[in-house]
Protein backbone atom coordinates (compact mmCIF):
# COMPACT_ATOMS: atom_id res chain seq x y z
CA UNK A 1 0.00 0.00 0.00
CA UNK A 2 1.30 3.45 -0.91
CA UNK A 3 2.66 5.84 1.69
CA UNK A 4 1.59 9.32 0.44
CA UNK A 5 4.90 10.97 1.31
CA UNK A 6 6.93 8.27 -0.43
CA UNK A 7 5.82 9.22 -3.95
CA UNK A 8 6.50 12.53 -5.66
CA UNK A 9 4.07 15.38 -5.04
CA UNK A 10 4.49 16.30 -8.70
CA UNK A 11 2.35 13.91 -10.72
CA UNK A 12 3.93 11.58 -13.29
CA UNK A 13 2.02 10.94 -16.54
CA UNK A 14 3.12 8.33 -19.07
CA UNK A 15 1.88 7.60 -22.57
CA UNK A 16 0.84 4.00 -23.15
CA UNK A 17 1.96 2.38 -26.39
CA UNK A 18 3.50 -0.82 -27.74
CA UNK A 19 6.38 -0.54 -25.25
CA UNK A 20 4.16 -0.21 -22.18
CA UNK A 21 0.73 -1.65 -22.95
CA UNK A 22 1.02 -5.01 -21.21
CA UNK A 23 -0.38 -5.38 -17.69
CA UNK A 24 2.99 -6.41 -16.27
CA UNK A 25 4.63 -3.20 -17.52
CA UNK A 26 1.71 -1.08 -16.33
CA UNK A 27 2.10 -2.58 -12.85
CA UNK A 28 5.80 -1.72 -12.81
CA UNK A 29 5.03 1.84 -13.92
CA UNK A 30 2.55 2.19 -11.06
CA UNK A 31 5.22 0.93 -8.68
CA UNK A 32 7.39 3.85 -9.83
CA UNK A 33 4.66 6.34 -8.90
CA UNK A 34 2.81 6.79 -12.21
CA UNK A 35 -0.79 7.75 -11.46
CA UNK A 36 -2.04 8.99 -14.85
CA UNK A 37 -1.82 7.06 -18.13
CA UNK A 38 -2.27 8.82 -21.47
CA UNK A 39 -3.91 7.19 -24.47
CA UNK A 40 -2.92 9.05 -27.63
CA UNK A 41 -5.83 8.93 -30.07
CA UNK A 42 -3.50 9.86 -32.94
CA UNK A 43 -2.25 6.27 -33.02
CA UNK A 44 -4.47 3.20 -33.12
CA UNK A 45 -8.19 2.54 -33.34
CA UNK A 46 -11.14 2.35 -30.96
CA UNK A 47 -10.67 -1.37 -30.39
CA UNK A 48 -7.05 -0.83 -29.36
CA UNK A 49 -8.00 2.06 -27.06
CA UNK A 50 -10.58 -0.16 -25.35
CA UNK A 51 -8.04 -2.92 -24.76
CA UNK A 52 -5.54 -0.43 -23.37
CA UNK A 53 -8.11 1.05 -21.01
CA UNK A 54 -9.15 -2.39 -19.78
CA UNK A 55 -5.53 -3.30 -19.05
CA UNK A 56 -4.94 -0.07 -17.13
CA UNK A 57 -8.06 -0.58 -15.05
CA UNK A 58 -7.17 -4.23 -14.43
CA UNK A 59 -3.64 -3.32 -13.31
CA UNK A 60 -4.96 -0.61 -10.98
CA UNK A 61 -7.50 -2.98 -9.45
CA UNK A 62 -4.85 -5.66 -8.99
CA UNK A 63 -2.69 -3.25 -6.97
CA UNK A 64 -5.55 -1.48 -5.22
CA UNK A 65 -4.46 1.89 -6.62
CA UNK A 66 -6.43 4.81 -7.98
CA UNK A 67 -5.10 5.90 -11.37
CA UNK A 68 -6.46 8.27 -13.99
CA UNK A 69 -6.65 7.85 -17.75
CA UNK A 70 -6.09 10.83 -20.06
CA UNK A 71 -7.53 10.54 -23.57
CA UNK A 72 -5.68 12.83 -25.97
CA UNK A 73 -7.83 13.99 -28.90
CA UNK A 74 -5.81 14.39 -32.10
CA UNK A 75 -7.27 17.73 -33.17
CA UNK A 76 -6.96 19.24 -36.64
CA UNK A 77 -3.40 18.20 -37.42
CA UNK A 78 -2.64 19.10 -41.03
CA UNK A 79 -0.57 16.53 -42.89
CA UNK A 80 0.84 16.09 -46.34
CA UNK A 81 -0.73 13.49 -48.60
CA UNK A 82 0.56 10.27 -50.08
CA UNK A 83 4.14 9.97 -51.25
CA UNK A 84 5.52 7.18 -53.39
CA UNK A 85 7.13 4.23 -51.63
CA UNK A 86 10.64 5.02 -50.46
CA UNK A 87 9.81 8.67 -49.87
CA UNK A 88 11.38 11.77 -51.35
CA UNK A 89 14.41 13.90 -50.59
CA UNK A 90 14.19 17.65 -51.13
CA UNK A 91 17.18 19.92 -51.49
CA UNK A 92 17.46 23.60 -50.68
CA UNK A 93 16.45 25.60 -53.76
CA UNK A 94 13.98 22.98 -55.02
CA UNK A 95 10.38 24.07 -55.55
CA UNK A 96 7.21 22.59 -54.13
CA UNK A 97 3.65 22.98 -55.38
CA UNK A 98 1.01 22.15 -52.77
CA UNK A 99 -2.10 21.25 -54.76
CA UNK A 100 -5.76 20.99 -53.80
CA UNK A 101 -6.42 17.65 -55.47
CA UNK A 102 -5.30 14.39 -53.77
CA UNK A 103 -2.29 12.95 -55.58
CA UNK A 104 0.62 10.62 -54.91
CA UNK A 105 3.85 12.61 -54.92
CA UNK A 106 6.77 11.22 -56.93
CA UNK A 107 10.35 12.28 -57.50
CA UNK A 108 10.27 14.84 -60.36
CA UNK A 109 12.83 15.32 -63.09
CA UNK A 110 14.99 18.48 -62.78
CA UNK A 111 14.60 21.35 -65.20
CA UNK A 112 17.42 22.75 -67.36
CA UNK A 113 18.84 24.57 -64.29
CA UNK A 114 18.80 21.40 -62.18
CA UNK A 115 15.86 22.56 -60.02
CA UNK A 116 13.11 20.06 -59.27
CA UNK A 117 9.45 20.96 -58.63
CA UNK A 118 7.69 18.56 -56.28
CA UNK A 119 3.90 18.34 -56.19
CA UNK A 120 2.34 17.51 -52.82
CA UNK A 121 -1.25 17.17 -51.66
CA UNK A 122 -2.51 17.86 -48.14
CA UNK A 123 -5.26 16.76 -45.78
CA UNK A 124 -6.45 20.41 -45.59
CA UNK A 125 -6.38 21.85 -49.14
CA UNK A 126 -8.08 25.07 -47.99
CA UNK A 127 -4.73 26.15 -46.54
CA UNK A 128 -3.85 27.26 -50.06
CA UNK A 129 -6.40 30.07 -49.66
CA UNK A 130 -4.95 31.21 -46.33
CA UNK A 131 -1.19 31.01 -46.80
CA UNK A 132 0.31 34.29 -47.98
CA UNK A 133 3.56 34.82 -49.91
CA UNK A 134 6.32 35.09 -47.33
CA UNK A 135 4.67 32.63 -44.89
CA UNK A 136 6.71 29.67 -43.69
CA UNK A 137 5.53 26.12 -44.43
CA UNK A 138 7.17 23.46 -42.24
CA UNK A 139 7.12 19.70 -42.84
CA UNK A 140 7.85 17.00 -40.25
CA UNK A 141 8.26 19.30 -37.22
CA UNK A 142 10.40 21.69 -39.26
CA UNK A 143 12.88 19.09 -40.52
CA UNK A 144 12.05 20.37 -44.01
CA UNK A 145 11.31 24.09 -44.39
CA UNK A 146 9.54 25.88 -47.22
CA UNK A 147 8.76 29.50 -47.97
CA UNK A 148 5.54 30.38 -49.80
CA UNK A 149 6.19 32.56 -52.83
CA UNK A 150 2.99 32.56 -54.92
CA UNK A 151 -0.51 31.15 -55.44
CA UNK A 152 -2.27 30.12 -58.64
CA UNK A 153 -5.67 28.79 -59.70
CA UNK A 154 -8.99 28.28 -57.95
CA UNK A 155 -10.92 25.35 -56.48
CA UNK A 156 -9.51 21.95 -57.39
CA UNK A 157 -6.90 23.65 -59.55
CA UNK A 158 -5.55 25.81 -56.72
CA UNK A 159 -1.86 25.45 -55.94
CA UNK A 160 0.60 27.08 -53.58
CA UNK A 161 4.11 27.58 -54.91
CA UNK A 162 6.93 27.31 -52.35
CA UNK A 163 10.72 27.29 -52.32
CA UNK A 164 12.67 24.79 -50.16
CA UNK A 165 14.88 26.72 -47.75
CA UNK A 166 16.06 23.69 -45.76
CA UNK A 167 15.88 20.26 -47.34
CA UNK A 168 15.57 16.73 -46.09
CA UNK A 169 13.59 13.49 -46.44
CA UNK A 170 9.79 13.56 -46.72
CA UNK A 171 7.37 10.63 -46.45
CA UNK A 172 3.60 10.16 -46.40
CA UNK A 173 1.41 11.78 -43.74
CA UNK A 174 4.11 13.92 -42.15
CA UNK A 175 2.80 16.90 -40.20
CA UNK A 176 2.58 20.30 -41.83
CA UNK A 177 2.90 23.45 -39.71
CA UNK A 178 2.04 27.01 -40.72
CA UNK A 179 3.46 29.27 -38.00
CA UNK A 180 2.75 32.55 -39.84
CA UNK A 181 -0.72 31.73 -41.12
CA UNK A 182 -4.14 32.21 -39.54
CA UNK A 183 -6.30 29.41 -40.89
CA UNK A 184 -10.01 30.00 -41.47
CA UNK A 185 -12.67 27.33 -41.19
CA UNK A 186 -10.46 24.69 -39.59
CA UNK A 187 -12.69 23.00 -36.99
CA UNK A 188 -11.20 22.27 -33.57
CA UNK A 189 -12.79 18.80 -33.60
CA UNK A 190 -12.40 16.45 -36.56
CA UNK A 191 -14.67 13.54 -37.42
CA UNK A 192 -12.09 11.21 -35.90
CA UNK A 193 -12.05 13.31 -32.73
CA UNK A 194 -15.82 12.96 -32.45
CA UNK A 195 -15.61 9.18 -32.79
CA UNK A 196 -12.93 9.06 -30.10
CA UNK A 197 -14.95 11.41 -27.89
CA UNK A 198 -18.06 9.23 -28.11
CA UNK A 199 -16.02 6.18 -27.07
CA UNK A 200 -14.21 8.05 -24.29
CA UNK A 201 -17.46 9.23 -22.72
CA UNK A 202 -19.00 5.77 -22.83
CA UNK A 203 -15.81 4.25 -21.41
CA UNK A 204 -15.63 6.90 -18.66
CA UNK A 205 -12.14 8.11 -19.51
CA UNK A 206 -11.11 10.44 -16.69
CA UNK A 207 -9.60 13.41 -18.60
CA UNK A 208 -9.70 14.63 -22.19
CA UNK A 209 -6.94 16.69 -23.79
CA UNK A 210 -7.81 18.95 -26.72
CA UNK A 211 -5.02 19.48 -29.25
CA UNK A 212 -4.16 22.65 -31.20
CA UNK A 213 -6.36 24.95 -29.15
CA UNK A 214 -6.33 28.44 -30.68
CA UNK A 215 -9.08 30.25 -28.79
CA UNK A 216 -11.51 29.93 -25.91
CA UNK A 217 -14.29 28.85 -28.25
CA UNK A 218 -12.40 25.65 -29.11
CA UNK A 219 -12.63 24.53 -25.47
CA UNK A 220 -16.25 25.65 -25.17
CA UNK A 221 -17.20 23.69 -28.31
CA UNK A 222 -15.83 20.49 -26.81
CA UNK A 223 -17.56 21.14 -23.48
CA UNK A 224 -20.86 21.76 -25.27
CA UNK A 225 -20.51 18.50 -27.15
CA UNK A 226 -19.86 16.63 -23.89
CA UNK A 227 -22.81 18.33 -22.17
CA UNK A 228 -25.10 16.99 -24.90
CA UNK A 229 -24.13 13.44 -23.96
CA UNK A 230 -23.51 13.65 -20.20
CA UNK A 231 -26.31 15.27 -18.22
CA UNK A 232 -24.68 15.49 -14.79
CA UNK A 233 -21.91 18.10 -14.77
CA UNK A 234 -20.07 16.18 -12.05
CA UNK A 235 -19.73 13.20 -14.41
CA UNK A 236 -18.13 15.17 -17.26
CA UNK A 237 -14.39 14.62 -17.73
CA UNK A 238 -12.15 17.67 -17.14
CA UNK A 239 -10.80 19.24 -20.34
CA UNK A 240 -7.07 19.84 -20.66
CA UNK A 241 -6.28 22.52 -23.27
CA UNK A 242 -2.99 21.85 -25.04
CA UNK A 243 -1.08 25.06 -25.76
CA UNK A 244 0.92 24.31 -28.89
CA UNK A 245 -0.05 27.11 -31.29
CA UNK A 246 1.37 30.64 -31.06
CA UNK A 247 -2.16 31.98 -31.63
CA UNK A 248 -3.20 30.43 -28.30
CA UNK A 249 -0.77 32.67 -26.45
CA UNK A 250 -2.80 35.72 -27.55
CA UNK A 251 -5.81 34.29 -25.68
CA UNK A 252 -3.98 32.41 -22.95
CA UNK A 253 -5.98 33.76 -20.02
CA UNK A 254 -9.34 33.19 -21.72
CA UNK A 255 -8.38 29.65 -22.75
CA UNK A 256 -7.14 28.86 -19.24
CA UNK A 257 -10.37 30.15 -17.70
CA UNK A 258 -12.45 28.01 -20.07
CA UNK A 259 -10.42 24.83 -19.56
CA UNK A 260 -10.10 22.62 -16.49
CA UNK A 261 -6.35 22.23 -16.97
CA UNK A 262 -3.53 23.23 -19.30
CA UNK A 263 -0.77 21.33 -21.06
CA UNK A 264 2.44 23.00 -22.23
CA UNK A 265 2.81 20.92 -25.41
CA UNK A 266 6.29 21.92 -26.44
CA UNK A 267 6.50 19.83 -29.61
CA UNK A 268 4.48 21.87 -32.09
CA UNK A 269 4.98 25.00 -29.98
CA UNK A 270 8.73 24.71 -30.56
CA UNK A 271 8.17 24.19 -34.27
CA UNK A 272 5.86 27.16 -34.82
CA UNK A 273 7.81 29.76 -32.85
CA UNK A 274 11.42 30.62 -32.11
CA UNK A 275 12.59 27.65 -30.07
CA UNK A 276 14.59 29.99 -27.83
CA UNK A 277 11.29 31.52 -26.68
CA UNK A 278 9.78 28.21 -25.54
CA UNK A 279 11.28 28.23 -22.00
CA UNK A 280 9.96 31.75 -21.46
CA UNK A 281 6.54 30.79 -22.80
CA UNK A 282 6.54 27.70 -20.58
CA UNK A 283 7.00 29.87 -17.48
CA UNK A 284 4.26 32.23 -18.61
CA UNK A 285 1.76 29.40 -19.22
CA UNK A 286 2.52 27.75 -15.88
CA UNK A 287 2.20 31.06 -14.02
CA UNK A 288 -1.15 31.80 -15.69
CA UNK A 289 -2.53 28.34 -14.90
CA UNK A 290 -1.32 28.59 -11.31
CA UNK A 291 -2.86 32.03 -10.84
CA UNK A 292 -6.23 30.87 -12.20
CA UNK A 293 -6.23 27.64 -10.19
CA UNK A 294 -5.83 25.19 -13.06
CA UNK A 295 -3.49 22.17 -12.96
CA UNK A 296 -0.75 22.38 -15.57
CA UNK A 297 1.19 19.64 -17.34
CA UNK A 298 4.59 20.08 -19.01
CA UNK A 299 5.11 17.64 -21.89
CA UNK A 300 7.20 16.64 -24.91
CA UNK A 301 10.80 15.44 -25.16
CA UNK A 302 11.42 15.61 -21.42
CA UNK A 303 13.64 12.51 -21.42
CA UNK A 304 13.77 12.07 -25.19
CA UNK A 305 17.15 10.31 -25.28
CA UNK A 306 15.70 7.49 -23.17
CA UNK A 307 13.74 6.31 -26.19
CA UNK A 308 17.02 4.69 -27.18
CA UNK A 309 19.29 4.92 -24.13
CA UNK A 310 18.99 3.67 -20.56
CA UNK A 311 20.08 7.00 -19.07
CA UNK A 312 19.02 10.59 -19.82
CA UNK A 313 21.27 13.51 -20.66
CA UNK A 314 22.11 16.02 -17.94
CA UNK A 315 20.24 18.67 -19.90
CA UNK A 316 17.07 16.55 -19.86
CA UNK A 317 17.31 16.05 -16.10
CA UNK A 318 17.65 19.81 -15.66
CA UNK A 319 14.68 20.37 -17.96
CA UNK A 320 12.41 18.16 -15.85
CA UNK A 321 13.62 19.74 -12.61
CA UNK A 322 13.11 23.25 -13.94
CA UNK A 323 9.54 22.44 -15.01
CA UNK A 324 8.88 21.35 -11.42
CA UNK A 325 10.57 24.48 -10.05
CA UNK A 326 8.34 26.52 -12.40
CA UNK A 327 5.28 25.03 -10.70
CA UNK A 328 4.11 22.18 -12.94
CA UNK A 329 1.49 19.96 -11.33
CA UNK A 330 2.53 17.11 -13.60
CA UNK A 331 5.30 16.16 -16.01
CA UNK A 332 4.63 13.81 -18.92
CA UNK A 333 6.50 11.18 -20.90
CA UNK A 334 5.46 10.53 -24.50
CA UNK A 335 7.61 8.46 -26.86
CA UNK A 336 9.84 7.48 -23.95
CA UNK A 337 7.17 5.12 -22.62
CA UNK A 338 5.01 4.61 -25.71
CA UNK A 339 7.70 3.25 -28.04
CA UNK A 340 10.97 3.59 -26.11
CA UNK A 341 13.31 0.79 -25.16
CA UNK A 342 13.27 1.67 -21.45
CA UNK A 343 9.74 2.73 -20.42
CA UNK A 344 10.00 1.75 -16.75
CA UNK A 345 13.47 3.25 -16.35
CA UNK A 346 12.21 6.51 -17.88
CA UNK A 347 9.31 6.71 -15.40
CA UNK A 348 11.64 5.80 -12.55
CA UNK A 349 14.02 8.59 -13.55
CA UNK A 350 11.18 11.10 -13.82
CA UNK A 351 9.96 10.22 -10.34
CA UNK A 352 13.50 10.32 -8.97
CA UNK A 353 14.04 13.83 -10.32
CA UNK A 354 10.70 14.94 -8.87
CA UNK A 355 11.48 13.55 -5.41
CA UNK A 356 14.94 15.11 -5.42
CA UNK A 357 13.61 18.50 -6.56
CA UNK A 358 10.63 18.48 -4.23
CA UNK A 359 12.32 19.63 -0.97
CA UNK A 360 13.69 22.72 -2.73
CA UNK A 361 10.42 23.96 -4.28
CA UNK A 362 9.68 26.27 -1.34
CA UNK A 363 13.30 26.92 -0.45
CA UNK A 364 15.81 29.64 -1.33
CA UNK A 365 16.50 28.12 -4.77
CA UNK A 366 13.01 29.12 -5.90
CA UNK A 367 11.86 31.70 -3.37
CA UNK A 368 8.32 32.38 -2.20
CA UNK A 369 5.57 31.80 -4.75
CA UNK A 370 2.65 34.22 -4.85
CA UNK A 371 -0.68 32.77 -3.75
CA UNK A 372 -3.05 32.19 -6.68
CA UNK A 373 -5.43 35.10 -7.24
CA UNK A 374 -8.39 32.73 -7.52
CA UNK A 375 -7.87 31.74 -3.86
CA UNK A 376 -7.97 35.39 -2.83
CA UNK A 377 -10.96 36.27 -5.00
CA UNK A 378 -13.10 33.18 -4.59
CA UNK A 379 -15.96 33.40 -2.10
CA UNK A 380 -16.34 29.64 -1.82
CA UNK A 381 -15.89 28.28 1.69
CA UNK A 382 -13.16 25.89 0.57
CA UNK A 383 -11.05 28.73 -0.85
CA UNK A 384 -11.19 30.56 2.47
CA UNK A 385 -10.43 27.36 4.35
CA UNK A 386 -7.47 26.68 2.06
CA UNK A 387 -6.01 30.04 3.05
CA UNK A 388 -6.48 29.17 6.72
CA UNK A 389 -5.08 25.66 6.35
CA UNK A 390 -1.92 27.07 4.78
CA UNK A 391 -1.20 29.11 7.90
CA UNK A 392 -2.03 26.24 10.26
CA UNK A 393 0.13 23.76 8.35
CA UNK A 394 3.13 26.09 8.54
CA UNK A 395 2.60 26.77 12.24
CA UNK A 396 2.17 23.12 13.26
CA UNK A 397 4.55 21.45 10.86
CA UNK A 398 1.71 19.07 9.97
CA UNK A 399 2.56 15.72 8.43
CA UNK A 400 -0.36 15.83 6.01
CA UNK A 401 -3.68 17.43 5.18
CA UNK A 402 -6.73 15.17 4.97
CA UNK A 403 -10.05 16.19 3.41
CA UNK A 404 -13.35 14.54 2.62
CA UNK A 405 -13.74 15.59 -1.02
CA UNK A 406 -16.86 13.95 -2.40
CA UNK A 407 -16.48 15.35 -5.93
CA UNK A 408 -12.85 16.49 -5.70
CA UNK A 409 -13.50 20.22 -5.22
CA UNK A 410 -11.72 20.71 -1.92
CA UNK A 411 -8.77 18.65 -3.20
CA UNK A 412 -8.41 21.06 -6.14
CA UNK A 413 -8.39 24.12 -3.89
CA UNK A 414 -5.92 22.60 -1.45
CA UNK A 415 -3.63 21.41 -4.24
CA UNK A 416 -3.14 24.96 -5.51
CA UNK A 417 -1.91 26.02 -2.06
CA UNK A 418 1.23 23.98 -2.94
CA UNK A 419 1.67 22.42 0.49
CA UNK A 420 4.96 20.57 0.75
CA UNK A 421 3.26 17.53 2.24
CA UNK A 422 0.61 15.12 0.94
CA UNK A 423 -3.06 16.01 0.69
CA UNK A 424 -5.08 12.86 1.34
CA UNK A 425 -8.42 13.21 -0.49
CA UNK A 426 -11.05 10.74 0.70
CA UNK A 427 -14.32 10.05 -1.10
CA UNK A 428 -16.80 7.27 -1.78
CA UNK A 429 -16.91 8.38 -5.44
CA UNK A 430 -14.25 6.40 -7.36
CA UNK A 431 -14.64 8.45 -10.57
CA UNK A 432 -14.15 11.72 -8.69
CA UNK A 433 -11.03 10.32 -7.04
CA UNK A 434 -9.55 9.34 -10.39
CA UNK A 435 -9.99 12.96 -11.49
CA UNK A 436 -7.76 14.12 -8.61
CA UNK A 437 -4.76 12.12 -9.88
CA UNK A 438 -3.50 15.11 -11.91
CA UNK A 439 -3.42 17.43 -8.90
CA UNK A 440 -0.13 18.34 -7.25
CA UNK A 441 0.32 16.57 -3.91
CA UNK A 442 -3.08 14.85 -3.84
CA UNK A 443 -3.25 11.22 -2.72
CA UNK A 444 -6.77 9.82 -3.36
CA UNK A 445 -8.28 7.22 -1.03
CA UNK A 446 -11.63 5.51 -1.50
CA UNK A 447 -13.58 5.11 1.75
CA UNK A 448 -17.19 4.38 2.60
CA UNK A 449 -19.03 7.59 3.39
CA UNK A 450 -18.99 8.18 7.17
CA UNK A 451 -22.18 8.98 9.04
CA UNK A 452 -20.85 12.21 10.54
CA UNK A 453 -17.80 14.45 10.76
CA UNK A 454 -16.82 12.84 14.05
CA UNK A 455 -17.04 9.41 12.43
CA UNK A 456 -14.76 10.68 9.65
CA UNK A 457 -12.22 11.89 12.22
CA UNK A 458 -12.12 8.44 13.77
CA UNK A 459 -11.92 6.86 10.32
CA UNK A 460 -8.92 9.06 9.42
CA UNK A 461 -7.17 8.25 12.69
CA UNK A 462 -7.54 4.53 12.12
CA UNK A 463 -6.50 4.79 8.47
CA UNK A 464 -3.34 6.78 9.18
CA UNK A 465 -2.21 4.42 11.94
CA UNK A 466 -3.15 1.24 10.09
CA UNK A 467 -1.21 2.22 6.96
CA UNK A 468 1.73 3.72 8.81
CA UNK A 469 1.33 7.16 7.23
CA UNK A 470 2.21 8.93 10.49
CA UNK A 471 3.14 8.10 14.07
CA UNK A 472 1.12 8.61 17.21
CA UNK A 473 1.23 12.22 18.27
CA UNK A 474 2.03 13.58 14.79
CA UNK A 475 -0.08 16.64 13.89
CA UNK A 476 -2.36 16.48 10.87
CA UNK A 477 -4.99 18.90 9.60
CA UNK A 478 -8.43 17.55 8.64
CA UNK A 479 -11.08 19.33 6.54
CA UNK A 480 -14.66 18.20 6.22
CA UNK A 481 -18.17 19.55 5.72
CA UNK A 482 -21.19 19.18 7.92
CA UNK A 483 -23.27 17.36 6.77
CA UNK A 484 -20.43 15.26 5.43
CA UNK A 485 -20.61 14.03 1.83
CA UNK A 486 -22.64 17.00 0.59
CA UNK A 487 -20.66 18.70 -2.21
CA UNK A 488 -19.74 22.34 -1.64
CA UNK A 489 -20.19 22.50 2.13
CA UNK A 490 -16.65 21.93 3.42
CA UNK A 491 -16.74 24.19 6.48
CA UNK A 492 -14.67 22.74 9.32
CA UNK A 493 -10.94 22.54 10.05
CA UNK A 494 -9.71 20.12 12.71
CA UNK A 495 -6.23 20.09 14.17
CA UNK A 496 -5.67 16.48 15.12
CA UNK A 497 -2.82 14.60 16.75
CA UNK A 498 -2.68 11.03 15.44
CA UNK A 499 -3.87 8.48 17.97
CA UNK A 500 -5.19 11.09 20.40
CA UNK A 501 -8.56 9.36 20.62
CA UNK A 502 -9.81 11.47 23.53
CA UNK A 503 -10.05 14.48 21.23
CA UNK A 504 -11.80 12.80 18.33
CA UNK A 505 -15.33 13.36 19.51
CA UNK A 506 -15.32 16.76 21.19
CA UNK A 507 -14.57 18.98 18.18
CA UNK A 508 -11.31 20.40 19.53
Amino acid sequence: MDVPGAIALTRIIVTVGPASGEVETLLRLMDEGVRVFRINFSHGDIEQFQKTLERIRAAAEQQGRIVGVLGDLSGPKIRIGRIAAGGLHMNSGDRVEIVARPIEAVDPAPDFAGVRTFRLSTTWPKLIEDVQPGDRVLIDDGQVRLLAIDRHGQGDNARLLCRVTSGGPVSSAKGLNLPDTRLHGLASLTEWDLQCLDWALKAEVDFLALSFVRRREDVEALKSRIAEQVDDKADRPPIIAKIEKPQALDELKAITEAADGIMVARGDLGVEMDVAQVPVVQKRIIATAHDLGRPVIVATQMLQSMIEHAHPTRAEVSDVANAIFDGADAVMLSGETAVGKHPVAAAQMMARIARTTQPHIAGPLVGPRSRPSFLHESRYRTAALARGVSAIVDELGAKMVVTWSQLGGSARYLSKSRFQMPIVAASSNAAALRRTTLLFGVHPVELPQPSSVDAFLRQVDELVLERGWAERGDPIVILAGDPIGTPGVTNRIHIHYVGDACRLGDGR
